[in-house]
């Protein structure tokens, strides 16, 4: 792609007013919400669009689950982090670039930057309840039992909130429940 088709396929995806030449090798969209960097290198033969996701003090708990998203589910673009800050990046040679790439990458990154944190925290939380069931199947217990040691750590205080009540505590029992369903036939006990 070509600067100019570049700074033409930014301004048909976002307002014109958003976006802004800061180089001739480089753009910037700032809206309300974001603020996405495209730079060509100096010699127009590599392309990379930024957005960041995260200060890294938000996002230190779970750079194993940035690192196993970009192995899994983050396609062409992936995360990255720079100056105490989690990035989407995509880097692509500019040449071979097409303009519904740059229009999917640049989707990604908006993906990747509306989801924050929620998915690497959402796949932390899968992997801490896998790690609950095989230590449940470790010790010969069903999903019933399982659920009912839960329920039992939660009546006793080990579990929530102090101040939490009797309805809010049935709500959180109720996604443990459904989150066990779902995943216990897919977790296989380890021998030792």
């Amino acid at each position: 792609m070509t600067p100019e088709e570049i700074a033409a396929t930014l301004t048909e995806l976002f307002e014109p007013t958003d976006v802004q030449a800061i180089a001739p090798t480089s753009w910037q969209v700032e809206t309300a919400t974001f603020r996405l960097l495209v730079l060509l290198s100096e010699d127009y033969t590599w392309l990379r669009i930024l957005l960041p996701i995260a200060p890294i003090q938000e996002a230190q708990a779970f750079l194993t689950q940035f690192l196993e998203a970009n192995f899994d589910d983050t396609q062409e673009v992936r995360y990255a982090l720079h100056e105490g800050v989690v990035w989407g990046i995509f880097h692509h040679n500019s040449v071979t670039l097409v303009s519904a790439d740059f229009k999917s990458a640049i989707a990604r990154l908006l993906s990747l930057y509306k989801a924050g944190l929620n998915n690497v925290f959402n796949r932390l939380i899968e992997s801490r309840i896998r790690q609950i069931i095989q230590a449940a199947k470790q010790q010969g217990q069903s999903l019933p039992a399982t659920m009912q040691t839960l329920e039992r750590f939660y009546a006793e205080g080990l579990l929530g909130e102090i101040n939490q009540t009797s309805a809010a505590r049935e709500e959180v029992l109720a996604v443990w429940q459904r989150q066990l369903e779902r995943l216990w036939n897919e977790v296989d006990q380890i021998l030792e």
